[in-house]
């Protein structure tokens, strides 16, 4: 029987929170934790947006409130940050479920790939809706 060398094996060990910054974590770990941001995102601004909604579905005064409300920079920019949790939160989803459904989709390389079309797609989604938003529209 041949004889079989072991090597030698690194080392995983917990970080510190002081380690945070110095290491580097995975593109999709990275995706994972913004697909958490942006489900938290959500879920905090939804009472803003449930109020807007039905403020401007009262009255045409209530609409004129709130598109002028919503016309305003800082709340665009609000905007933009919701469009893109939605946006990311959408494409981290469909991502993970890909991994559920696909045995493939199981690996470092097509993990990393996935991650790569996640943020791609929910950025220039984010891009073009800020073009729309901030153009005058």
């Amino acid at each position: 029987m041949p004889s079989v060398e072991k090597t030698a094996r690194p080392e995983f060990r917990n970080i510190g929170i002081g380690d945070i910054l110095t290491y580097r974590m995975p593109l999709a770990a990275i995706v994972s934790i913004l697909h958490r941001i942006s489900g938290a995102l959500m879920f905090l601004l939804l009472p803003v947006v449930l109020w807007a909604f039905d403020r401007s579905l009262r009255s045409a005064q209530g609409f004129a409130a709130v598109a002028g409300v919503l016309g305003s920079w800082p709340m665009r920019l609000l905007a933009l940050v919701l469009f893109w949790g939605l946006a990311h939160h959408l494409c981290a989803g469909l991502r993970h479920l890909y991994a559920d459904m696909c045995p493939r989709a199981v690996s470092k390389e097509a993990g990393r790939r996935s991650a790569v079309a996640a943020l791609v797609v929910s950025l220039l989604a984010t891009a073009a809706f800020a073009v729309y938003l901030f153009s005058g529209a």
